[in-house]
């Protein structure tokens, strides 16, 4: 038996065995990276810079940025480092630091998109009520519970996983490091359940906050369908229509991911799920909620505008 203690590293799932495929992975997870460093940072910086987006959305949607920055940073330069160099090596402290982080992200992010569906029941349903539910003060303390709450999440995850003792080899079946993928090596029965037990507590707290976001959801339909104007329907729904979007893609790749059967299990479905819930909704999310949302739209058009004109007088009085 190996105490875990004593494995100086983990092997992590190879993106593909052709040297040529390698480098398209890489290239691909270089690509994927660069969107959404550069789509987040516009919305950081379009909602610092304009008043216009100092709302509660507002707020939470650069919280949102700031876990979807936190997950493509813990996840892809791993990956992307061992497709380059043909490697698949991480270490022991690499590989908690890791799971830690994408945790730590992916908790807060589910948290954080409860608390935007929060914010779009109570713009719709209860209107005259905004300015007191969901005031400066309130925001700040909901998103600091969502940032606690999934830092406590993955504490206790990263802590009771890495507490067991692995005697089943080093090598994990996913491209970086996931809790169900250490479980397989551990050979300590109490403390497989006793983390299993914790992934069941976690997820019945996240089935209550979907039964939350199911509940408000019928709420806010049912007062939009009884807004006079189509024109106050369809702005209702531009506000509502990119949350439901990013939270029903959110859960539907993590359940499918988690919950589908064994029969239909596979190495190439495995990877490819992984990278839908863990590569691709950085890089996405602010494509979604750009689309729809015109003040966020026209916040980033003015400051790319001011950037574009700056540099050219820059370069006109440099000449």
């Amino acid at each position: 038996m190996s105490n875990s203690s004593s494995m100086p590293q983990f092997l992590l799932l190879a993106l593909a065995d052709r040297r040529e495929l390698q480098l398209l992975h890489f290239w691909l997870f270089l690509a994927i990276s660069l969107a959404a460093l550069l789509a987040n940072g516009l919305i950081l910086s379009a909602v610092a810079c304009d008043h216009h987006l100092h709302t509660p959305m507002g707020f939470f949607l650069l919280n949102l940025s700031l876990t979807d920055l936190g997950c493509i940073c813990t996840t892809v330069p791993k990956a992307m480092h061992n497709s380059l160099w043909d490697t698949t090596t991480i270490s022991y402290k690499g590989c908690a630091a890791q799971l830690f982080f994408f945790v730590f992200f992916i908790s807060a992010e589910f948290y954080l998109l409860t608390i935007m569906c929060y914010d779009r029941y109570v713009a719709i349903c209860k209107p005259l009520h905004y300015g007191t539910l969901l005031g400066s003060r309130a925001c700040a303390h909901m998103a600091a519970a969502a940032w606690a709450t999934g830092f406590l999440t993955a504490l206790l995850h990263t802590a009771n996983t890495f507490s067991l003792p692995l005697c089943q080899g080093n090598a994990l079946g996913q491209f970086f490091c996931e809790i169900p993928h250490i479980l397989k090596l551990s050979c300590s029965h109490s403390g497989y359940l006793r983390e299993t037990d914790l992934i069941g507590v976690s997820a019945f707290l996240g089935f209550v906050f979907f039964i939350f976001i199911v509940f408000s959801y019928v709420q806010i339909f049912r007062a939009v369908l009884r807004i006079p104007s189509q024109q106050g329907r369809h702005k209702a729904f531009s506000t509502c229509l990119p949350h439901l979007a990013v939270l029903s893609l959110y859960l539907s790749t993590v359940m499918f991911a988690y919950l589908k059967p064994p029969s239909i299990s596979s190495p190439s479905l495995d990877l490819a799920l992984s990278v839908l819930y863990s590569v691709v909704p950085p890089a996405r999310n602010p494509l979604i909620y750009s689309l729809r949302n015109q003040e966020l739209k026209d916040a980033i058009r003015k400051m790319m505008t001011r950037c574009f004109s700056g540099a050219i007088k820059c370069l006109c009085s440099g000449v």
